[in-house]
């Protein structure tokens, strides 16, 4: 509940704040450079007199945007495979689990930032500088973060598939199809539900990533990740301009996880 309390102030701050807080973003005054905190700016400027506070709030539209929408593609791609290898079984569960183990093999990271590196122009000039960066990084958070869904959706396929709704529902002729979607997958989405609340908050912390190590958004689109990485020269003189962007992530991701925890309890009939 604490952890639904935190998002929902998050989100309504970052969805409504902008309206309501209308300082731009990319206003620069040298003058005011790496401030403090004051009335003025509250959570003080960066290294180019912009107001942090604006920025985090822009930056959290961003962030979040990009982590439900890589959760999507994840759960889109981990579900079709797991839903297919688990209900099929035989030779197709083989095939697409052992390509799941190559999935999970694989430096997550260093292949991340590959990825990135190899198509980022390329991308850039089909679909544009911001379009183009989020379509990638999406595409690449969610490609590489579906095999532990895919993983429990089997496992629940494999005992599901096996009990005797399925089997009276086979009896009056329901084909594949309809026993996957309308049978089996429904008893499923509990399990999906909570590794989607979960996926969320590791997609947030992978682009926060990627953007930290220059690889994400152009500089002048403010992620909270491309604000850490402005900050990183600023630590000791003005350590204002990483703290409230990493509390920002922080706050985010844990009280991301927190209701996904609660959900697995809640949604888990062995608790009742």
């Amino acid at each position: 509940m604490i952890g639904i309390f935190v998002l929902f102030v998050i989100v309504t701050a970052i969805v409504f704040g902008p309206i309501i807080y209308t300082t731009p973003i990319d206003k620069i005054d040298f003058s005011q450079s790496a401030i403090p905190p004051s009335w003025q700016h509250p959570f003080g400027t960066n290294a180019l007199g912009q107001d942090q506070l604006a920025r985090v709030l822009q930056g959290g539209r961003i962030s979040l945007t990009v982590g439900i929408t890589a959760m999507l593609v994840a759960i889109f791609l981990g579900t079709l495979i797991g839903a297919i290898a688990g209900f099929y079984g035989g030779f197709v569960d083989s095939i697409l689990m052992r390509l799941t183990d190559l999935f999970l093999a694989l430096p997550q990271l260093p292949l991340l930032l590959l990825i990135v590196y190899l198509f980022r122009d390329a991308i850039k000039a089909i679909a544009g500088p911001e379009l183009g960066i989020f379509i990638l990084v999406v595409l690449v958070i969610g490609g590489l973060n579906w095999m532990s869904v895919a993983r429990l959706v089997r496992g629940n396929f494999l005992k599901l598939k096996e009990m005797e709704f399925v089997s009276a529902a086979k009896a009056l002729g329901a084909s594949p199809l309809r026993l996957i979607w309308v049978h089996i997958l429904p008893n499923v989405f509990s399990v999906i539900i909570v590794a989607a609340t979960l996926a969320v908050g590791n997609a947030i912390i992978t682009e926060s990533t990627l953007s930290f190590l220059g690889l994400g958004f152009p500089p002048d689109v403010p992620t909270w990740g491309r604000m850490l990485f402005d900050a990183q020269d600023y630590i000791t003189s003005a350590p204002h301009m990483a703290l409230f962007p990493g509390l920002a992530i922080f706050l985010t991701v844990l009280s991301i996880n927190y209701i996904g925890d609660g959900l697995r309890d809640a949604l888990d009939p062995k608790t009742k």
